[in-house]
Formats: structure tokens, C-alpha cells, sequence
């Protein structure tokens, strides 16, 4: 454990930004997953509106620098790729 002042507060400060980025992922995770479950029951409305949720999400925790930018472009790219595909197959 830490003994400076400064290192107290430091770990402090680490503890209480590791579970608001916990929380972060989590509602990313969750929302992927809603998309995902949409995409299996063949509802193209459903998936499109869980879809937006889950880029607003997506970008909003990569802004807080909870996930890397990258990995939120990846993520928003391949889901909004499976949806379009799937709107495309109902029409």
C-alpha cells in the first residue's frame, strides 16, 4: 500500500475512476448485446433504434477515455455493418 500523501490520494483517485469506467462498460456491454439480440430475432426496426442507443454509448465512453477510439469505431462499424445487412435482407 502506499504511504506519501500524494500516493494515498493517487490510489484514491484510481479506485473511484476504476468503478465509473467499470460502470462505463458495462452499459457498453449491455448495449451491444441488446443490438445483438435484436439482430437474432430478425427485427430490423428494433435493431436500428437499440443500434443508435448503442453508438451513443460507444462514443461516449470513448470520449471519457474509458475505451480506446479505435476499438469504439471498430465496434460502432461491424454493428452498424450486421444491421444494414440485415435491413437489406427484410426489403
Amino acid at each position: 500500500m502506499a504511504n506519501h500523501k500524494s500516493a494515498l490520494k493517487r490510489a484514491k483517485q484510481n479506485e473511484i475512476q476504476r468503478i465509473r469506467n467499470k460502470g462505463y462498460k458495462t452499459r457498453v456491454k449491455k448495449a451491444v448485446k441488446e443490438v445483438r439480440t435484436a439482430l437474432t430475432e430478425n427485427t430490423p426496426a428494433q435493431a436500428k433504434e437499440t443500434l443508435v442507443n448503442a453508438i451513443s454509448l460507444i462514443q461516449k465512453a470513448a470520449s471519457k477515455g474509458v475505451i480506446h477510439k479505435n476499438q469504439a469505431a471498430r465496434k460502432v462499424s461491424r454493428l452498424t455493418l450486421q444491421v444494414n445487412k440485415l435491413s437489406e435482407n427484410e426489403s
